[in-house]
């Protein structure tokens, strides 16, 4: 075993080697760009090493500066994480160059499954499935599109050196076709360097399962079963499983051996994992192989009960694989959650910013449990443009998938993050669609449920409304001291006392009134709704909200009803008997905003200071900006020119990934305020509209 490793990577990938080296008793060596000084995989280490400029071309991709740090420190082998130098022959060959054991396949494993259209034309030779489709080495356009119609519309093109979802467009109709191509081989230079495609046939509601596959220097390989990652957005995986619900045993063997058969096709060492593509009848195709760990490897780790990373370090080092296939099992049900930073609603656009809150149930880390959580960042980390959006991710086990899904939900109820957009609330929702709980999965499924995912009517107003009263009234108390004139809780020696809150919610303004009796008991009136109310909180965080049925201002019954007060709660929540609810809350306060979270879900509220507000005037029209920070790419329209609501007017780059920004609305170009090559803040204007 290796006494000493430099991890090529960051963020979470580079924590989760390192928590694996540490327990097998292996010093570790992180580098860092300085945009990630203090990150966690730099402490997580044993040393670090700067390489370079915050944009990875400047550090992560820049491996002579890597190969340096690694003689610097006396580190033995170098481990490549995934994204990255992970799949770059070239690193791999410079290390063996410099005498480096790099973790992972042999060079020439990476080059021929790192071309799509070579490790095609291989896995026919070894007789593993194949979707129709054109993988020839002829790029000319009028070719591409030839084929394109040969083949028989809906295709598939994607790059050919690509992975990750990037450099892949569907094209549904051949009108589409040379756009869709253009815009492929531009995402594929930038991600990969090679605009090279490959075109295949789109095939119908399909599902995505991969296998996990080790091979050793002995020439021995096993698979580690599957892992169904059909629920994705954008070609990336959202949801990831094991197993692959509805796999029997038979199709499980066929597509394992099939997946041995293509890494001994290419004399494959380390772990791996070959993706296919499976038809609903159960026939599968192979799609691709990924020469390095992938995200998802967590829940092959929970069903199997190994530690994948310390495969790695074993085989790498030239031990032989722990197991043999005939001794490898899997025990019950795993699924991931990628949590990233974006807008759901905004199809899915990456977001950036400071965690001012991330709150986590309870869990492990690095290592396998009933709720474990894998991050490289916490509270108070930035999440930049410069790298990937996943800010962790989730996994969860049970005995089954019935199991594993209730500890899932509650899970994602749980995780309580603030500061920026993140897709929390979104998978919780795609986890309880009737498709995935019914395990009626294939790759569309994020379409198909869109009535399910982004129409649901959010948390209620009352509630939302109750719990920024509770939490403002919490902050009140603290204020407070044994004189009476300090009291904040509106106390009158006769009659009631009223309280008006000011609040925005999702963009909406409305006026809550906060009502108190003469003997302590409260009342909400929201919305025309009066709400017998009460509130028992343990500290600024955490509340109890007990909330009657809500009466009409005119009820003769909105000025008697109070609530049952809960063990303990003391007088202040007095009065007769009425319906009512009972919910546990929580808010995070972040100046004006107060976030939110209940079981039914979450939001942000604005406390709205009416007087410091005064003056304000609404936003300038026919401005267009930057929904994130990034770069420009390209405009689609000049100065003078007619558009229409829709169209496509520019596009950026931002995490790896080409957003394409539409007219909001008919209009002429009047200004165009930045060049093809600049970078762009969030929120800076990129171009002027007249009617």
């Amino acid at each position: 075993m290796f006494k000493k490793i430099l991890i090529a990577n960051r963020g979470e990938i580079a924590c989760r080697v390192a928590a694996t080296a540490r327990r097998l008793g292996v010093k570790t060596v992180a580098v860092y760009s300085e945009a990630d000084a203090r990150s966690k995989h730099v402490q997580a280490c044993d040393e670090a090493v700067l390489i370079g400029g915050p944009a990875p071309r400047e550090s992560y991709l820049q491996w002579q500066r890597i190969l340096e740090a690694a003689r610097a420190t006396g580190a033995e082998a170098v481990h490549p994480g995934y994204g990255f130098l992970s799949e770059n022959e070239e690193f791999a060959e410079a290390c063996a160059a410099a005498g480096l054991v790099f973790i992972g396949p042999p060079s020439s494993a990476i080059r021929a499954m790192g071309l799509k259209a070579e490790s095609k034309r291989l896995m026919e030779q070894a007789g593993v499935p194949l979707v129709p489709g054109y993988h020839g080495a002829d790029q000319d356009p009028a070719l591409l599109k030839r084929e394109a119609d040969r083949i028989g519309y809906p295709v598939l093109i994607k790059a050919s050196a690509g992975g990750g979802g990037r450099g892949m467009r569907a094209v549904l109709a051949a009108e589409e076709f040379d756009a869709a191509l253009a815009s492929c081989k531009r995402e594929a230079i930038n991600s990969f360097g090679d605009d090279a495609v490959l075109i295949e046939r789109y095939v119908q509601k399909p599902r995505h399962i991969e296998i996990q596959v080790f091979g050793d220097t002995q020439g021995d390989c096993v698979y580690l079963f599957e892992r169904d990652c059909s629920v994705q957005r954008r070609h990336q995986k959202v949801l990831e499983e094991a197993p692959a619900p509805g796999m029997t045993p038979e199709r499980r063997a066929q597509m394992g051996e099939a997946a041995v058969a293509a890494a001994k096709a290419v004399g494959y060492v380390g772990a791996g994992t070959v993706e296919f593509i499976c038809e609903q009848d159960g026939r599968f195709y192979f799609m691709e192989m990924n020469t390095r760990l992938q995200v998802e490897h967590p829940v092959t780790e929970a069903i199997t009960g190994q530690d994948l990373v310390e495969w790695q370090l074993r085989v790498a080092s030239g031990l032989p694989l722990p197991l043999k296939q005939s001794e490898l099992r899997m025990q019950g049900h795993a699924i991931e959650a990628r949590i990233c930073a974006e807008n759901p609603e905004a199809g899915f656009l990456p977001a950036t910013g400071r965690l001012d809150v991330a709150r986590w149930p309870a869990h492990v880390s690095f290592e396998r449990g009933h709720v474990r959580l894998d991050a490289g960042v916490g509270e108070g980390d930035e999440i930049s443009p410069f790298y990937d959006s996943m800010v962790a991710k989730l996994i969860v086990w049970g005995e089954d998938r019935a199991q594993a899904l209730a500890r899932l939900d509650a899970a994602l109820r749980d995780t309580h993050i603030v500061g920026l957009q993140t897709n929390v609330a979104f998978l919780r929702r795609c986890a309880a669609t009737a498709s995935f709980a019914n395990a009626d999965l294939d790759t569309a499924l994020i379409e198909r449920e869109r009535a399910a995912l982004f129409d649901q009517p959010g948390l209620p107003l009352e509630v939302a409304a109750a719990a920024v009263v509770a939490h403002t009234l919490a902050v009140e108390a603290t204020l407070q001291n044994n004189d009476p004139w300090s009291r904040r809780d509106g106390w009158r020696m006769y009659g009631a006392s009223a309280r008006r809150f000011e609040l925005d919610v999702n963009g909406v303004h409305h006026q809550v009134l906060l009502s108190r009796h003469h003997q302590g008991g409260m009342q909400l009136k929201v919305e025309g709704q009066v709400l017998p109310f009460a509130v028992n909180s343990a500290g600024l965080e955490s509340h109890e909200l007990l909330l009657g049925e809500g009466l009409q201002e005119a009820s003769p019954l909105a000025n008697a009803v109070a609530l049952t007060p809960p063990e303990g709660a003391g007088a202040t929540w007095g009065g007769p008997a009425s319906p009512q609810r009972r919910i546990t809350v929580k808010t995070y306060a972040q100046g004006e905003k107060v976030a939110v979270f209940a079981p039914q879900g979450s939001v942000v509220v604005t406390e709205f200071d009416v007087i410091a507000h005064a003056g304000e005037g609404g936003a300038e029209g026919g401005r267009l900006t930057a929904p994130m920070p990034g770069k420009m790419v390209s405009f689609l329209a000049g100065v003078g020119d007619k558009v229409t609501k829709g169209q496509a007017l520019a596009v950026m780059e931002a995490m790896k990934m080409e957003h394409t920004i539409n007219a909001p609305r008919d209009g002429v170009v009047a200004e165009i305020l930045y060049a093809v090559g600049d970078q762009v803040s969030d929120g800076a204007e990129l171009l002027r509209l007249e009617s």
